[in-house]
């Protein structure tokens, strides 16, 4: 069930970034932020009342409360700067960078929470890593691995082969850039 929550959180994310885009194009950045978080903070409690979880609000901890606000700070922030960024940026090249917090969300777990991080989840860490630069195609190529292996690892070799059957139809153009992938200059 939680992969339809996430597919939709991709999705719904997807969106912001456009619609975003398109509400910021002549009005001030802080003000849309502020526009768009009296619209998140009604949807949120409207969702609360729906829920019928207003009752939890009294048993909220001290230390909860305080990680609660803390978060909220963090999202404050990462909203001014993102819509800052996406009014003085383009936002094909704003949103990959503002992703990549993926990699230091994964990576932060791990280090401060002690979340277990295991060989198929690191190496998808570096997939979507290597989705930020000249070598992209790889990141993606690991990625499905990564993705297919944590469904079902027994397609592996066979995505393997498939892999190496198409290197001889490979455009001459990604054959060289894969003989220069450690070539910075041009990236």
């Amino acid at each position: 069930m939680w992969i339809f929550f996430a597919a939709g959180s991709a999705l719904f994310a997807g969106a912001t970034a456009i619609l975003a885009k398109c509400g910021i194009r002549k009005t001030d950045s802080t003000v849309a932020t502020a526009i768009r978080t009296i619209v998140v903070l009604v949807f949120a409690w409207i969702m609360v009342l729906v829920a019928g979880s207003q009752d939890q609000l009294g048993s909220l901890g001290g230390t909860t409360l305080l990680f609660l606000i803390l978060s909220g700070l963090a999202t404050g922030a990462s909203w001014l700067c993102y819509f800052r960024a996406l009014q003085i940026g383009d936002i094909n090249k704003v949103v990959p960078i503002d992703k990549s917090s993926t990699v230091l969300t994964i990576l932060l777990a791990w280090l401060l929470l002690g979340e277990p991080l295991s060989l198929p989840q690191g190496l998808g860490v570096v997939a979507i890593g290597y989705t930020y630069g000249r070598a992209s195609w790889i990141g993606l190529a690991l990625a499905v691995v990564v993705f297919v292996a944590l469904l079902d690892w027994r397609w592996i070799p066979v995505l393997l082969l498939l892999g190496l059957a198409a290197i001889p139809f490979l455009p001459e153009t990604i054959c060289n850039r894969i003989l220069t992938i450690t070539n910075t200059q041009d990236s």
